[in-house]
């Protein structure tokens, strides 16, 4: 999808560039998997619950004054109900664009009790080249868009199917965040204006504020779920993995899966600790960021791929995927704007290179894998080649490398299974 908005960017870049194809490569080698990890829906509950009574006296009462069990974080209004397999569109007016027009989210019911929350994609707003793009496609979202360009396409095909037998969440029940903050849907930012980009108005940066909205009507909605899938494309795949900490706290019974696909937070100097400064600071990734991960906040403005070791740590009965393409163009066209060379790094005031080197990020990418995806409930999927995202197109049942469907990943992971493949 970020391909046809980029496409008169990006044309003399694809004219030239790796093959966009995904593929199996002859070596097999750099494929291995992790033992299952019981995701601790089946364990029991009981053992010794602390009282003691000596059979001579009863239990004295509590004293009054101890504090009552706080309230559930998220407890607003269900959202209504509406007939399995139609798709229906949520108004929440406290959420906002980042030109300040309301937002909201698109649900559907399914036959199963199982909850699918799916971040949309579609670039980032940090200067003024990128900004201009996102404004171009994605300033606003709203029940007319939703109606008229997303329910008949993007909501009918990859893992929004529901008539393909191989797909594992067919069945699910959806709830589809739409993009339209600029922020990966991880700003706390209102109200803030971007150097260079030509608008007058400020931009509001509260993608986080968002899916606080959503989350305070999903979660009592789909509260007895067993199982919660977290996932999303591009931005949507940054957004997932930003928000994957309240969310797995907010289901605490469940099995909650995060499928991040194309969403790389490359390692510190892969992705310049200067460029992650300058999203810190103009979408307050240090107010959203986990404060129990204090690696995260890096003294030069990096660290921000730490969080995929705290969440990993914190939620170790859970399962946590990456999908990726070994050379994504368009993610790394976003991080060529932050480059490593020997006069050190530059950000977007400084020198850019679009895209960043394909070698290179290649190089981040397998080094993201192998220094800080490392805990057992971790699992890749690396494909050949420089396309971008699978979830959502027909290719999510196409995809394959060393002989396994992407597809089978997937179920793989939302079972427990976790595995790293690559080609």
């Amino acid at each position: 999808m970020w391909l046809t908005v980029l496409a008169p960017v990006l044309a003399p870049i694809l004219a030239c560039g790796d093959d966009a194809g995904a593929g199996v490569a002859e070596d097999t080698t750099g494929t291995e998997t992790s033992a299952s990890l019981d995701a601790g829906a089946d364990a029991e509950v009981g053992g010794d619950t602390g009282e003691t009574d000596t059979g001579n006296e009863p239990l004295p009462d509590l004293p009054p004054d101890l504090p009552e069990d706080p309230e559930p974080l998220f407890d607003g209004e269900p959202l209504p109900q509406a007939p399995p397999g139609q798709w229906n569109w949520i108004d929440f007016p406290d959420a906002q664009c980042i030109d300040g027009s309301p937002a909201g989210i698109g649900v559907r019911y399914g036959l199963s009790d199982k909850l699918v929350i799916f971040f949309e994609g579609g670039g980032g707003c940090f200067n003024e080249a990128t900004c201009g793009l996102f404004y171009a496609s994605f300033a606003n979202f709203d029940q007319l868009i939703f109606d008229l360009a997303w329910q008949s396409t993007v909501l009918q095909s990859g893992i929004f199917a529901t008539a393909i037998g191989s797909n594992p969440v067919r069945d699910w029940n959806f709830v589809y965040v739409p993009y339209c903050t600029g922020d990966v849907h991880a700003g706390d930012a209102p109200d803030t204006p971007v150097p260079g980009f030509a608008f007058d108005q400020p931009q509001q940066f509260v993608g986080y504020r968002n899916v606080h909205h959503f989350l305070d009507r999903i979660v009592p909605t789909f509260a007895d779920s067993p199982d919660v899938l977290v996932t999303g494309i591009s931005a949507g795949g940054f957004g997932a993995a930003f928000n994957y900490d309240r969310i797995a706290d907010a289901f605490p019974d469940a099995r909650v899966t995060l499928i991040d696909d194309s969403g790389p937070p490359l390692n510190d100097p892969y992705l310049v600790p200067c460029l992650q400064t300058t999203w810190r600071t103009l979408f307050n990734f240090d107010a959203t960021l986990p404060a129990g991960c204090v690696d995260c906040f890096g003294v030069d403005g990096g660290g921000i791929s730490n969080l995929a070791r705290y969440i990993a740590e914190k939620h170790p009965t859970q399962s946590l995927g990456l999908i990726s393409a070994e050379r994504d163009l368009v993610i790394r066209t976003f991080f060529g704007y932050g480059v490593q060379d020997e006069g050190g790094p530059h950000c977007p005031q400084g020198v850019f290179e679009l895209p960043m080197n394909g070698g290179y990020f290649e190089q981040g990418l397998y080094a993201l894998r192998d220094q800080t995806l490392t805990q057992p409930n971790w699992g890749t999927y690396y494909q050949w080649g420089n396309s971008h995202t699978s979830l959502s197109s027909p290719t999510f049942y196409t995809t394959f490398v060393n002989g396994i469907l992407l597809v089978d990943w997937v179920a793989n992971m939302l079972e427990g299974n976790r595995s790293h493949v690559s080609p």
